[in-house]
């Protein structure tokens, strides 16, 4: 494990079933085998190093080179397409600069799994600017979280799962893990968009969704409009960001048969909370511990925060990844002070939250977006989820930017592509400014800005960094309108 062994167990059991299909492409299991089996030879017959960055765009190849790269003892990075050239480049010769120290083992002879304790992984976290962080995966790190996942959201050989954003992404990327171990077919598409989203549910018969909630709100509302209702799908897995009610609600209208999860992660601890959406408690409670996972919410001290008190939250247990090979600044992944990061540590990547009386996990996010204002702390997750039942899901994005006197403002950027055919941004203001009115002063966003577009990150997450930056710098995306 993680999959290369199961890879060849359903090729052997299930030869004709469809692995891999993106678009008009499809690898049967007993092809993408074979396939990534002939790239695995090629790499190892021309003596190169058993470590690959794979730069391709969404499709049936770079299923076949991920599985190539990371057979035997092969370690593999795989960047976003979309990246520009430079940022490849740069991510590239730093992956082969870290490859190059490693005392790397001959290559494995034959197509199978690696040493269980052994990295495959570099994992290339999501940012702004710069180079992003790259953190290490034990094969182990994912045969346990794999296990235990297929369990937990019910995946068996007869789903149909589509992961509609960028197979580069590390959601979509395990999602297609995922299905190659549990024998179950993986869906993506080449570009993504509603309509795709709408014919790939429908012309591949999928039985689950695996999504960021911002996604899920732009398909499930163009599956309304257009008449297309969710077919065959009966799961829905969400992640990535808070599940606004809203977002909910229109899922469930237009998937009345579905299951919805809504669990919370980071790419650096896997899988953290988890629960089925809306069941017992809505907004910012995700749930209790996934299984195999402990949870300690913790104050600036270090120590355990009481019931209901917001802290750091830590986690322990088998999903963590084993640090960082570039990037460690020393802020973004950390363990416990005082923990012995070889034992059993705690780690944290800042996100804040609390832990209600039943033991389950409420995010409130993460301290980098975190604004203070006149010396009060405001979540902006918080915010935006308080401005959508107004304005409507995924309408609404809020950050901080500087101010003189109270150090940070909040400001709201209004997006009116995602609020239906009939709200103008003049009325998506008015629907804010009003419910603003009734939320406490320091949550009250002072400033407004009309977005062409959302900030979203390369996986489709809300980013309040990328609002920052195009509030600051002046961006024609980002309008002042009050």
């Amino acid at each position: 494990m993680p999959f290369i062994d199961q890879l060849q167990y359903w090729a052997r059991a299930q030869p004709h079933r469809s692995a891999v299909v993106v678009g008009p492409d499809r690898l049967s299991f007993v092809e993408l085998r074979d396939a990534a089996t002939r790239a695995q030879a090629l790499v190892q017959a021309s003596g190169a190093p058993a470590f690959s960055v794979i730069d391709e765009p969404n499709g049936t190849g770079l299923a076949v080179k991920f599985c190539a790269a990371v057979a035997g003892h092969g370690v593999a990075a795989v960047v976003d397409a979309a990246w520009p050239a430079g940022l490849k480049a740069a991510v590239s010769a730093k992956a082969g600069a870290w490859a190059a120290a490693q005392a790397c083992p001959a290559p494995a002879s034959g197509f199978q799994d690696g040493p269980p304790g052994s990295t495959f992984l570099l994992g290339l976290s999501s940012g702004t600017s710069g180079v992003p962080k790259a953190f290490t995966r034990s094969r182990e790190s994912w045969r346990a979280s794999l296990a235990q996942s297929a369990r937990y959201f019910g995946v068996t050989p007869s789903d149909v799962t589509l992961a509609p954003g960028p197979m580069a992404s590390s959601m979509n990327l395990y999602a297609l893990g995922e299905a190659l171990s549990t024998g179950s077919t993986f869906v993506s598409l080449r570009q993504f968009s509603a309509d795709a989203a709408l014919h790939a549910i429908k012309h591949d018969a999928v039985t689950r969704l695996v999504l960021v909630p911002t996604v899920l709100a732009v398909v499930a509302r163009r599956g309304l409009e257009a008449g297309q209702g969710a077919g065959a799908v009966t799961s829905i897995v969400c992640a990535g960001s808070a599940l606004p009610a809203e977002v909910l609600d229109l899922a469930r209208q237009w998937a009345p048969h579905a299951t919805i999860f809504h669990y919370y992660g980071a790419s650096e601890l896997g899988f953290v909370a988890a629960s089925e959406a809306g069941v017992g408690a809505g907004y910012p409670c995700v749930g209790p511990a996934f299984p195999g996972v402990e949870i300690s919410v913790r104050g600036s001290d270090g120590e355990v925060a009481g019931t209901g008190v917001c802290g750091s939250i830590y986690v322990r247990g088998p999903y963590v990844s084993n640090g960082y090979a570039w990037g460690d600044d020393g802020l973004a992944f950390n363990p416990l002070p005082g923990s012995d990061p070889a034992g059993e540590a705690w780690y944290t990547v800042h996100d804040q939250g609390f832990t209600d009386a039943s033991g389950r996990l409420h995010v409130v996010g993460r301290a980098s977006d975190m604004i203070v204002t006149g010396g009060v702390n405001v979540y902006p997750q918080q915010v935006e989820a308080e401005l959508a039942t107004a304005a409507g899901p995924g309408t609404v994005v809020v950050a901080g930017v500087p101010d003189t006197v109270r150090g940070q403002r909040v400001a709201a950027g209004l997006f009116t592509g995602t609020a239906g055919p009939a709200k103008t941004m003049a009325q998506l203001l008015a629907a804010c400014r009003k419910h603003a009115a009734g939320l406490p002063a320091h949550e009250r966003p002072t400033q407004y800005f009309a977005l062409s577009e959302l900030p979203l990150t390369g996986s489709g997450k809300p980013s309040r960094a990328l609002l920052q930056a195009w509030i600051s710098e002046r961006d024609a995306r980002a309008q002042r309108i009050h």
